[in-house]
C-alpha cells in the first residue's frame, strides 16, 4: 500500500539532540579548527539529511497518489496541510544547509576562539529553524500514524463494490465467490474491518469489496469523514453491486433499502453501473423483489455464480494486451 512503509517521523527535539551529541564526539575527536568544523559539518548534515528523508519517503501528492488514496486520505487528514507541511521541512533542510556552508567559511576563516564562536552561532541557528518546523514533522508523524494501516486496493484491478444494508448477505455474498481468502482490512474512521477478496474470470483478477460502516446505511447517519470516503469509493468502484434483503429477515423494511440504493446510484452516477440483487430468494416470492437484476440464495448457492457474470460483464473490464507491434 502506499503509504504503509513510511517510516516514523522525528520529532524536532529528537533531532537536534541526535546532531548535537554526534557533534559533540566528532569534535572530541580532533582539535582547533577541525574541531569546530568537523562538529558544525556533523550537525549539519545530520539535520538536513534527516529532514530531506522525511519528505522524500512520502509519494508526491500531485503525481503518484491515485485520486482514491488521494481522496481516502484527505478524509482521515489534512492533504493541503500535510503538504504544506512537508514542503517546510525540505525548505529546513535546504536553510541548515545554507546555514552550515555560510559557518564552514566563517570558521574557516577566524581564529580558534572566533570559530568556536561561530560554530556556536549556527547551531543557535539551526535550532531555531528546527523549533520552527517542530508542529510541521509533529503533523507529518500524526499523519503517517493515520494512513499507514488504510486498507491495501490494487488500482489496476478491476473492483466490484458491495453495498447493501447489514445483514443483508454481503459478506456471505463475498466469502461464497472468493472461497473466503478474503483480506480483512480497517478504515480508520469504522469500527468494522473492510473485507476485500478475489476472484478470476477470464485470466482476470477482480477484487471485491465490502465495506460495511459506509455504505450500509443512509448518507444523514454518516459523518463528514465517512462522506468523503463514499467519494474515494466512485474513483476504485468499477460496478456497484447492491445487494436487496425483501424478505424482511435483514431488520430493515424493503422500502428503506431502496430508499439506500437510490441514494447510492446518485453517490456514484450514472458512469458507475449498478446492480441490484435480491438475496434470500427462497423466502420471499420473486415479483415482491422491485426493479431487481437477479435473484440469488446465498445460503442455498443458488444463481450466485449468475449475479457474479453480471458483475463481471458490467465492468466490462479490457486488460491491456500487448500489441504484435511491440514484439
Amino acid at each position: 500500500m502506499i503509504f504503509e512503509g513510511l517510516p516514523t517521523t522525528p520529532r524536532s527535539e529528537e533531532l537536534l539532540d541526535k546532531a548535537f551529541s554526534r557533534a559533540a564526539r566528532a569534535g572530541h575527536a580532533k582539535s582547533g579548527h577541525e574541531a569546530q568544523e568537523s562538529m558544525l559539518r556533523t550537525a549539519g548534515n545530520i539535520l538536513s539529511d534527516n529532514l530531506e528523508n522525511v519528505v522524500v519517503t512520502w509519494p508526491d501528492f500531485g503525481f503518484d497518489v491515485d485520486p482514491f488514496y488521494y481522496e481516502l486520505a484527505d478524509a482521515i487528514v489534512d492533504v493541503d496541510r500535510l503538504r504544506q507541511a512537508l514542503s517546510q521541512v525540505m525548505w529546513a533542510s535546504r536553510q541548515i544547509e545554507s546555514i552550515r556552508d555560510e559557518y564552514t567559511t566563517k570558521v574557516r576563516n577566524s581564529d580558534v576562539d572566533g570559530a568556536r564562536k561561530h560554530r556556536k552561532q549556527a547551531f543557535a541557528r539551526m535550532a531555531d529553524i528546527m523549533d520552527q518546523i517542530e508542529d510541521d514533522l509533529r503533523y507529518i508523524g500524526d499523519s503517517r500514524d493515520d494512513l499507514k494501516n488504510l486498507p491495501e486496493i490494487r488500482m489496476e484491478e478491476p473492483a466490484i463494490v458491495v453495498a447493501g444494508y447489514p445483514n443483508v448477505g454481503k459478506s456471505s455474498f463475498v466469502n461464497y465467490v472468493t472461497r473466503a481468502s478474503n483480506e480483512i482490512a480497517e478504515y480508520p474512521f469504522t469500527t468494522k474491518g473492510v473485507q476485500i477478496g478475489h476472484f478470476e474470470r477470464d485470466h482476470v483478477r477482480y477484487q471485491i469489496i465490502d465495506t460495511p460502516g459506509i455504505l450500509d446505511r443512509p448518507a444523514d447517519e454518516r459523518n463528514d469523514i465517512e462522506s468523503q470516503a463514499v467519494s474515494a469509493l466512485d474513483h476504485l468502484a468499477d460496478v456497484v453491486l447492491f445487494v436487496l434483503d425483501p424478505s424482511g429477515d435483514c431488520g430493515y423494511p424493503l422500502e428503506s433499502q431502496l430508499e439506500l440504493r437510490a441514494e447510492v446510484a446518485e453517490l456514484f452516477g450514472a458512469d458507475t453501473p449498478m446492480i441490484t440483487v435480491a438475496n434470500k430468494h427462497d423466502r420471499f416470492d420473486a415479483v415482491r423483489a422491485e426493479s431487481v437484476d437477479a435473484t440469488m440464495s446465498v445460503t442455498n448457492e443458488e444463481n450466485v455464480d449468475e449475479v457474479l457474470d453480471l458483475a463481471v460483464e458490467a465492468a466490462d473490464f479490457q486488460p491491456d494486451l500487448p500489441s504484435r507491434d511491440a514484439e
